[in-house]
């Protein structure tokens, strides 16, 4: 049986059921080497702004090693966070057959993947899209770079079609790309907590025939939710209502400015949910929206549809090519642009019988965005490759 080694920083809810599904179908072995280190299990956020520990397990079902960090200031969102001085040589003791690397933006992901280039097979898992790519001179240098780093490549699995997109406009030929779908826990989040979506909804002090508009995530200038506030202003329907989960460093500025407007009792607030309390979160609301400026990808896009919600996103929301159809399921604004946001809003909100329809065609749509299926698709190639 041929040996896969993942290199990957910290165990993250959207990977793990596929690292525990790759091992149980025993086509091949795995292992998962973890580069943050055991710190990983437990980290500060920065959009956050708190330590989060994630309620659900996510190091069952699959073999795994924590790597030693030497960096000084450890983290996941720089790339000196990461240095792991045994990684290689304990990939080799392993006798890994190939890698798959998730993210190269660490000095200790970059430096296996130089290594390990021509050696054995090279696999690559990334959702970066050229959304938002900066012009210029140092953009010039950095698409050099990039292309330079996606020569170390031999096969990349590409999330969706902005995704695929970004990897070739980086060198990467179509026999180098295989789709395997970013995926959430489907099951998870589709099982019925109605119960609690009502309570939630009754505490808020929303009407059945109401309509619920959520935001989850962090609140930060790049995730836009301020246009929110201003979008439900403009609606100006009173049984309308806005909710947005989360924490972080605009949370002040948001309460103030919901404070200035005539629609404030109608917005509400709920500080950062927990992973087994989300599923009811997305049932209470009638609406989900993703507002941000820039985002890859957007699974809580995926979440929200697996809940049976229609979706509202900006264009800067890499899903949004893949897994939001107009008139069918929801609707695509121009990022930052309030005016095309209330429009798409006065469309959506008009009526809760069509959001239900949009709601029950999320649904369908979003079924075989699965980890079956991208756990198939990876599987498959790892094998032929290996």
């Amino acid at each position: 049986m041929k040996r896969l080694a993942i290199i990957t920083t910290h165990p993250i809810q959207y990977y793990a059921p596929v690292f525990s599904l790759l091992h149980q179908q025993k086509k091949i072995e795995i292992k998962v080497f973890y580069t943050l280190g055991e710190a990983g299990l437990k980290q500060t956020d920065p959009g956050f702004g708190r330590s989060i520990s994630w309620d659900i397990p996510l190091l069952q079902g699959y073999p795994y090693q924590f790597q030693k960090n030497t960096a000084k200031n450890p983290g996941s969102d720089r790339f000196l966070g990461i240095k792991n001085p045994d990684l290689i040589k304990e990939i080799k003791s392993w006798k890994a057959d190939a890698v798959l690397v998730y993210g190269w933006a660490y000095l200790a992901h970059l430096k296996a993947i130089c290594y390990f280039k021509g050696k054995i097979p090279v696999f690559f898992r990334g959702d970066s899209t050229l959304l938002n790519r900066p012009s210029g001179w140092k953009a010039t240098l950095k698409n050099l770079f990039l292309k330079w780093v996606y020569k170390q490549v031999d096969h990349a699995f590409f999330v969706g079609k902005n995704n695929k997109d970004y990897f070739k406009k980086f060198g990467l030929k179509p026999y180098q790309l295989t789709f395997a779908p970013h995926a959430i826990d489907n099951e998870r989040f589709a099982e019925d907590r109605s119960a609690e979506a009502a309570s939630l909804r009754q505490k808020l002090g929303i009407e059945d025939e109401g309509i619920l508009i959520l935001f989850a995530g962090k609140f930060e200038a790049v995730k836009n939710a301020a246009l929110l506030l201003e979008g439900l202003e403009r609606l100006n329907q009173q049984n309308t209502h806005l909710l947005l989960v989360g924490n972080g460093p605009l949370e002040k500025k948001l309460q103030a400015k919901k404070r200035l407007l005539k629609t404030a009792s109608n917005i509400h607030f709920l500080d950062f949910q927990n992973q087994s309390a989300m599923p009811f979160i997305y049932q209470s609301c009638d609406l989900f929206c993703l507002s941000s400026n820039s985002e890859t990808w957007g699974l809580a896009v995926n979440e929200a549809m697996a809940c049976g919600k229609a979706v509202l996103v900006s264009d800067k929301v890499g899903c949004a090519a893949d897994l939001v159809l107009e008139e069918e399921n929801g609707a695509i604004f121009q990022s930052g642009n309030a005016d095309d946001l209330t429009q798409k809003l006065q469309f959506l909100c008009q009526d809760k019988a069509l959001l239900k329809q949009y709601g029950q065609a999320s649904a369908q749509i979003i079924k075989n965005w699965n980890f079956i299926n991208a756990v198939k698709a990876m599987q498959e190639k790892i094998v032929a490759y290996a």
